[in-house]
């Protein structure tokens, strides 16, 4: 089997976690099918991640780049009260450990009442209200 673009998107539709992969310019170049059921209607591909971000988070978020450029892996962000999640700012380096982009990473709090709904319907269970 070749691993091509294909199978690669098919890899990461695979995982349950939401994955937008944004580019150094702050494009939205990537959704995962987690991340389509999390952010839809309000995240799309070759859009600004400042269409959904405010701008108050763009120096944030370049202090992460400066750090990721610096040689940090994955950082720690925020723990976020709203939802429940740690939230962690992950830089994506090509073969020669150059940062291309980034991903935020969201830790989903566990749902003990309900630990076999997959995290995709999680969200769109939370998006309708439903615990």
């Amino acid at each position: 089997m070749e691993i091509n673009e294909a199978v690669l998107s098919a890899i990461l539709d695979a995982y349950p976690y939401e994955i937008v992969f944004v580019d150094r310019t702050h494009t939205v170049r990537y959704m995962n099918k987690t991340a389509k059921k999390r952010y839809e209607g309000r995240v799309f591909i070759g859009n600004s991640l400042f269409n959904c971000h405010n701008e108050s988070t763009k120096p944030k978020i370049e202090a992460f780049l400066a750090r990721a450029d610096a040689g940090e892996d994955e950082m720690f962000e925020v723990y976020n009260g709203k939802t429940g999640e740690r939230e962690f700012f992950t830089p994506v380096k090509d073969s020669s450990g150059t940062v291309i982009g980034y991903f935020e990473r969201h830790e989903v709090p566990w749902d003990d009442e309900h630990p076999e709904v997959p995290i995709g319907d999680y969200w769109l269970r939370r998006r309708a209200g439903a615990k």
